[in-house]
């Protein structure tokens, strides 16, 4: 594969996955009661807990975006 075509797949892969964070982030933000409403059926959580699992979920989901995205084009860029 050329390594044009790397860059151009890193970055689609990379907006695609931000543009995912920002929905996750967007639906919390408008829709946290709702939201949380359906998850505490299911699971016997606090809102604290549950504030807790999206806020380290969106922080282990961007650092992998970092790793597996940012990282690989920054290195084929600079090559």
């Amino acid at each position: 594969m050329a390594a044009e075509s790397l860059v151009s797949f890193l970055v689609w892969c990379t907006l695609l996955n931000y543009a995912v964070l920002l929905i996750w982030f967007g639906a919390l933000v408008t829709a946290h009661d709702w939201v949380f409403a359906l998850h505490t059926r299911w699971f016997n959580l606090s809102r604290e807990v549950f504030d807790g699992i999206h806020y380290g979920g969106m922080a282990v989901y961007k650092i992998g975006v970092l790793l597996f995205n940012l990282v690989p084009l920054a290195a084929l860029s600079l090559v």
